[in-house]
């Protein structure tokens, strides 16, 4: 197979020195525009010669044979390398194909993604098939190799074993490890880990960290253990004190952490004039946040807050490639790239009007081009969820002598309960909420309480989580019943309840993770349940990323999870979790 994948390769490459020779005609060509010239910094007025899904020319002249090409003229417009997202989640509700296109139609023409999802609902054979039909998409999808599940999971050392993370570091479409979120670990003495992460750097492939409020000390430590590059600084002297380490460092902008503002401001008060190892990312933010693009959006932020427009371009397209050793093949306008490309009205607006993917219109003059499904999700099992086995009534009983608070976004401290917690309703003028962790399978459970996510809504349900188990949160165990059964109806998803009555969903038809619509639909529905939480006492920022993180291990101070609630500092299981 390999053999034969050459063979056709090769066969590509003589066609393309064909194009040049005037013996073949380009599929494409983009007339009088003026590209950024990502290598020298300079925008440089050219033709573009394009056959298929590569650039084969830039540069002044013309093609002698122009038979079968597409002519655009681009005279007055600005192109520029199809943007990269080295550091993409992409199952925050929405699926990978679907947030693919979403993104390729603001310019975001690469994604950089989390392997998680595949750990929990394929095994390696069917999600290596998966990734391969990425591929086929006109966006190029990339992928990172996780090395443990950012929470507890009872089976850890089956779902992350060796003989897995050696075959998925070595997939030609995965092109990093991490991201680190398990490092207090390495730092402990985690021999595995540690073998994992060498034999990727072996690979040729760098380790994404994961490394939030890191002293120096620690950065070094990580340093030397292989880590390469780190998306946590929330501070521009954080920043810094990781470029001086030699890390490529990714600048936030999320739907949970929106720092980039203010952290291009830091770096440039702090005299940074060197943007190499820069890029952006937007973290796996939450469709709503993302309704206007990605890396865009990071782009346009970053000039505007005073960042050489140049160096913006770069950051959001070079730089990311040639972190992953893929700059042979993408972020910039030159021969044998992949034909990538965006299309702008102006050098300051990198807003795009015509997009290019793999030599593909997506957007096309502003108007969105159809882009044909290519993902068969049935093929792969991943379908609506199945209950065989019911919530019951004792299932809803709670004595727990501590709870969860939500101090902010991220952070959950303990605190104790100090109300009665078994009568069917809590009062509505206490903080508190029932919390119950259950399995998808309905084999075990975890009954607490939890502070500061809502005063009075009787029921939220979501399938989504960290470690794919349903998740309740309420005043009302009658209404938590409801919600499950609503949930069973629509085979996984989000579902709120209110004195007896469903307020709203969001099936979530495959695995009970992501949505099957599309992106516009799911971010009215988003919108929609935010709404509804904030009416009903909801005071934070987002509140889909407080639910995937409440059973996340790699976030302070306290996590409800399949093991039960843990100290995270510790590592210690403070309340086991209980067998239905």
């Amino acid at each position: 197979m390999f053999a034969n994948d050459n063979y056709w390769r090769n066969r590509e490459l003589r066609q393309h020195v064909k194009v040049i020779d005037g013996l073949e005609s380009p599929t494409l060509i983009l007339k009088n525009g003026t590209y950024l010239n990502v290598f020298i910094k300079e925008w440089i007025k050219a033709n573009i010669w394009i056959y298929d899904d590569r650039i084969v020319y830039v540069g002044e002249k013309f093609p002698e044979n122009t038979d079968h090409a597409e002519i655009i003229d681009c005279e007055g417009k600005y192109l520029v390398p199809g943007y990269v997202e080295p550091h993409s989640h992409p199952f925050q509700l929405a699926n990978p194909e679907e947030l693919a296109n979403h993104a390729a139609r603001f310019g975001t023409t690469t994604l950089i993604n989390d392997n998680l999802m595949w750990h929990f609902l394929l095994d390696k054979k069917k999600a290596f098939s998966l990734i391969d039909e990425f591929n086929n998409l006109p966006m190029s999808m990339y992928w990172w190799a996780r090395f443990d599940s950012q929470t507890a999971l009872q089976d850890e050392g089956e779902v992350f074993n060796t003989d897995d993370i050696l075959s998925w570091i070595t997939h030609p479409s995965v092109v990093q490890g991490g991201e680190l979120t398990s490092w207090p670990s390495l730092l402990n003495g985690n021999d595995r880990l540690l073998y994992w992460i060498q034999e990727t750097k072996r690979h040729g492939k760098p380790i994404e960290g994961h490394l939030p409020g890191a002293s120096e000390k620690t950065l070094t430590k990580m340093k030397l253990l292989g880590v390469t590059a780190d998306h946590e600084p929330i501070t521009g002297e954080e920043v810094l004190r990781r470029l001086r380490l030699g890390y490529s460092v990714s600048l936030r902008n999320s739907s949970i952490r929106p720092d980039l503002p203010q952290l291009v401001e830091e770096i440039l008060d702090l005299g940074l004039s060197n943007y190499d190892n820069l890029t952006f990312t937007t973290d796996g933010s939450t469709p709503a946040f993302s309704k206007k693009g990605l890396i865009n959006v990071c782009i346009d932020i970053a000039i505007k807050k005073g960042i050489p427009l140049e160096d913006a371009y770069r950051m959001g397209s070079y730089n990311a490639a040639r972190h992953f050793r893929l700059d042979e093949t993408l972020g910039s306008i030159a021969p044998g790239r992949i034909a990538h490309i965006n299309i702008l009205d102006s050098k300051e607006n990198p807003h795009p009007v015509s997009v290019l993917a793999k030599g593909q219109w997506v957007l096309k003059e502003k108007e969105k081009q159809e882009l044909l499904t290519k993902i068969n999700w049935e093929k792969y099992g991943i379908a609506p969820l199945a209950f065989d086995w019911e919530l019951e009534q004792n299932d809803v009983q709670f004595s727990m002598p501590m709870g969860l608070e939500m101090v902010n976004n991220v952070i959950v401290k303990p605190y104790t309960i100090n109300i009665d917690i078994t009568p069917e309703e809590l009062p509505k003028d206490k903080e508190d909420a029932f919390l119950l962790l259950i399995d998808r399978n309905g084999k075990w459970r975890v009954n607490t309480t939890i502070k500061g996510f809502t005063n009075r809504l009787g029921a939220i349900a979501s399938s989504f989580s960290s470690s794919g188990d349903l998740i309740f949160i309420g005043k009302s165990k009658k209404d938590i019943l409801l919600a499950w059964k609503r949930l069973k109806e629509i085979g996984g998803g989000i579902v709120l309840v209110h004195e007896g009555e469903v307020l709203t969903d969001l099936p979530l038809s495959l695995g009970g993770m992501m949505s099957m619509e599309s992106m516009d639909d799911i971010i009215e529905k988003e919108k929609q349940i935010k709404a509804y939480l904030k009416e009903f006492g909801y005071n934070y920022d987002d509140p889909i990323y407080n639910i995937l993180f409440l059973s996340a291990t790699h976030l302070p101070y306290v996590r409800i999870t399949q093991q039960g609630i843990i100290d995270i500092k510790k590592r210690e299981v403070l309340f086991p979790a209980t067998m239905c």
